[in-house]
This record gives structure tokens, sequence and C-alpha cells, in this order.
């Protein structure tokens, strides 16, 4: 058989991912504060964009100017015929002395003169006082938060003289993590400053009698030693029960009561005691605050007794394009090349907006097709939760069911019954007993939690009971499922709870 090259002419379809496509789908997955910060940078590039400012300002802005005028106005009578005040004119005027005027000045009076309008125009200007405000943000005059770090270093420079502990102190404080956990190992520290490793012990004794109790400590068992200690509740009982933490864990109070030696009264005193310590000391001193949390869509009721979904007007960027500027500086281009990255910035420019805009509509889109299958769940709550997947909402819209993915990732929604994030809106389907329509699986889960919480201490429900009861409501769901969901929610097993109740009824006897 011959080879012999040919050409031939073949007709495809095939779609390209250029760059304005992909930058469109990272636009959807992108949060309210990723966009902003996506924004920030787009702007920082292209000359073309710039932030829209909300028309609510300007009107602000203007109306506090018309208020000032007739105060400026009636002002300007401070200011007549100012080059013969005299010390004495004006404080007949004020009815007060100067020295009240400018307390931190006391010889003002005698050095009053031509210059004294500057000075008083600028006084009067900020309220009477005598240095300008102006730029001062409330937020420079606040004091910094003290880290950890912090305030152990402050307890080491007064808790030791000797360099050498000194040094060996800011090596434990330096290892400490954000829960005042020591976590570097000490034998590390003694070979890295040639010591050995008793006297690197003999520091982390002292240091671990700091302020909160419980830091520079190497373990759970450690924290709550040095917490109990202090409160000199540290018998051989309680180190017994701090030793055995694992039992305390799996709530073997029978075995707990054995080791420590005492009876159910005095173990439940002691429980008391341990729950009252907190685990975390150093977590007091953590300086990071916590975003909260933006709704991107809002739902409200409507007259009619619909649902109006609306988008958060602070999470919708405001950017525009400068086409005047374009129109200034393009007829000014001095070769090819700069008139090539003038025609990119419009591009990219204009792209960007539009995408912003597809973005905005995608997620109304989206989230009023997800009000309108979930609307038992607005009006009566999660019990009314429907199981709905991401194909059902895409094939209700029109798009594609990962764009629908993209949308509903980190976004969130505000809902008379509170902010949810829009996946919670998804849950599994479980089938019913009797054939009927299926359950929410967050529905089930509240189920489970309601009956654990209603069950008696003589009568603790296994999970073989949860089943059965489900079942008699309809929900056809295994035991394993059950057990899962259980443990999801971090509600000990049924004899777990048996005992724990038991001796709780004791107690209370």
């Amino acid at each position: 058989m011959a080879l012999a090259a040919k050409l031939q002419l073949r007709q495809s379809q095939s779609l390209v991912m250029t760059p304005q496509l992909m930058q469109s789908i990272r636009l959807l997955q992108f949060t309210h504060v990723e966009l902003e910060h996506f924004i920030d940078e787009e702007i920082e590039r292209n000359p073309l964009l710039e932030r829209a400012e909300p028309q609510d300002d300007a009107v602000g802005d203007q109306a506090q100017k018309n208020e000032t005028e007739p105060q400026a106005a009636a002002d300007g009578d401070w200011f007549e015929n100012e080059a013969g005040w005299s010390a004495e004119a004006i404080s007949e005027k004020l009815d007060t002395s100067l020295e009240n005027l400018f307390p931190d000045d006391p010889g003002t009076s005698e050095r009053l003169g031509p210059d004294l309008t500057a000075q008083w125009k600028s006084a009067s200007g900020n309220g009477g006082s005598g240095s300008s405000s102006e730029g001062l943000d409330a937020g420079d005059m606040a004091a910094s938060a003290i880290t950890l770090r912090n305030h152990v270093g402050e307890q080491i420079a007064l808790a030791f003289t000797d360099p050498a502990a000194r040094l060996i102190a800011g090596e434990l404080a330096d290892g400490l993590d954000e829960t005042g956990y020591v976590r570097v190992d000490l034998a590390e520290i003694a070979t890295r400053l040639g010591i050995d490793v008793a006297a690197v012990g003999k520091v982390l004794a002292v240091c671990q009698a700091f302020e909160p109790a419980g830091v520079f400590a190497r373990d759970l068992a450690e924290c709550l030693s040095l917490q109990l200690a202090v409160r000199d509740r540290l018998d051989p009982a309680m180190k017994a029960l701090v030793a055995n933490l694992e039992l305390l864990a799996r709530r073997d109070f029978h075995t707990l009561k054995r080791i420590c030696g005492v009876d159910e009264e005095d173990l439940l005193d002691m429980l008391a005691e341990i729950r009252a310590l907190d685990p975390r000391p150093g977590m007091a001193f953590s300086g990071g605050a916590s975003d909260a949390i933006v709704a991107d869509v809002e739902v409200r009721a409507a007259n009619d007794g619909s649902w109006t979904v609306e988008l958060n007007a602070e999470t919708l960027p405001r950017v525009l394009v400068d086409h005047i500027y374009f129109a200034q500086v393009s007829p000014h281009a001095k070769n090819q090349a700069e008139k090539d990255f003038l025609a990119e910035c419009l591009q990219n420019a204009n792209w960007l907006t539009r995408s912003l805009d597809q973005r905005a509509k995608t997620i109304l889109k989206v989230a009023s097709e997800i009000v309108r299958q979930q609307d038992a769940f607005l009006v009566h709550g999660v019990r009314h939760l429907k199981p709905l997947n991401l194909r059902t909402v895409a094939d209700a819209i029109g798009m594609h069911e990962s764009t629908v993915s993209r949308v509903t990732a980190n976004k969130y929604m505000l809902t008379p019954r509170g902010v949810f994030e829009l996946r919670y809106f998804f849950t599994a389907s479980i089938a019913a007993s009797g054939g009927g329509d299926a359950h929410s699986s967050e529905a089930v889960r509240d189920r489970i939690r309601q009956l654990i919480d209603e069950e008696k201490s003589v009568d603790v429900l296994s999970d073989d009971a949860i089943v059965d009861m489900l079942r008699e409501s309809g929900v056809d769901i295994a035991r394993r499922t059950v057990a899962k969901y259980r443990e999801g929610m971090n509600i000990p097993s049924s004899v777990q709870r048996r005992r724990e109740k038991r001796a709780l009824a004791s107690a209370g006897r």
C-alpha cells in the first residue's frame, strides 16, 4: 500500500476558551470580597476604568453644602472690620476671656495684633480648637489589639532577670500557637541554644504561671491542670479525671467514678468545673477580626403573598468606562503600540462591564428559581425544605449545570428566616415510605434532632427506634443513615446519652 501526502478540507465546530470567556466564568464564582479585589486590580492596570460614585453621595454633599451656607453667612459677621479688633473687643463679644478660648496659650492676650484674624479663623473653622483635625480618622486613634506574643513578652520581661533565661522564654513564646499551646520541642530549643533540656523545662515552669492561666501548656490535659491549679482545685481526684479525658469524651462515667474514687454527685461537680475552664486560653488575644457575611440576594415577602427577590446593592460593583478620556487621548497616540494599547484597554473595559452585568443577571435568575422551588421552606420552615439538585434549577432557567454550581458557590441569600448560603437549598432526596413525595435530607436531620431533644431519661431512643418513628411519619431511611446524620450533628450514641441522663437524674434527687 503506497503512502502519499494529500490535502483534505474538513469543517468542524469547537468551543474556544478565550481570555474574556475565562474571565466571565471566574467572575461567576467570585465572592463579594474577591470581586472587589479583582476590580481594584483591573482599575489599577486599565486607565479607562473607574468606579461610579453613588448618586446619593452627590445629593448628600449638596444638601450638606446648602445647610452650611447660612451658618457661614451668619459667621461672616464675626470677621467684619477684623483689622480693628482688640483683645478687649473679642472678650466682650464672646463674654469670656481669651485664656478660656486658648487654654494652651495663656499669653495670647499680650500678643494680639493683626495676625489675630488668621488665628481666630483657624480656631473657629474647626469648632474652636486650636489645631486642625482635617483628615483625622477615628480608627487611627484606637488602640491596636494586644497580641498573645506581646502579652507574654511583657510578663517575660518582669519574671526573668537572667538574660539566658529571658532568651529561653523568648524562644518558648515564639513557639506559641494562637490557642496558647507550646508547639515546639524542648529538646530542639535546648540543642539550638546549647543548653540542657532541664534548663528549658525550668523556664517553662515559670512561664506556665503567666496570665491567662493555661498558656504554655503542651496538651489539653496540662492546660486544664494549670487552670485548676490556679483555682486550688487540682486534688488527686481531679488529677485522675484530667488524666483520663478520653473516658470523659466517651461519657464513661462509671469508669471515671471508679478511677477518681468519688460518687456520682462529686463527679458531676468535677465535670461542672471542667466545663468552666478554657481549653484555648490564647484565643482571647486573637487579633484577626472575622468578616461579616454580606448577603448577595435579599428576599422579602410581597403584599400579594409572593416573594420579592432583589440583588443587594452593596455587593454590586459600580464600574464605568471613561469614553471621554479615551476620545481625548486616542488622537494623541504617538505610534501604533500606543493605539493598540488604548484599543485593548477599551475592549477589556467594555467586556468587564458586560461581564459584571451578566453576572448580576445570572445570580438573580438562579436565586429567583431557588425561591420558587423552596417557597414552602420560606413559609413554614426547614421541615418543608424540598429535595433539590443543580440540574433541576439549570433546566428550569435554561443554563448549564456547571454555571449554576459556580453561581451558588459562596453566595448568600437573606431571607425572613435568616441568611443562608445558596447551596444550603440543594439537599439530597430521601424516599417516602408510602410512595409519596420525597423528603429533604436537611428536613430529616431536623426531625432526628427534635426526636432526640424530646426523649426522656428513662426512654432514650436508639437508632433503630428513630428509624421506626421516621418510617411511621413517612420517611424511608436506613439505620446507618440515621447514625451518619446523628454523628454529623455531634450527637452521642444512645448508650452515651442514657449514661449521661442517668447521672444527671441521680444528681438531681
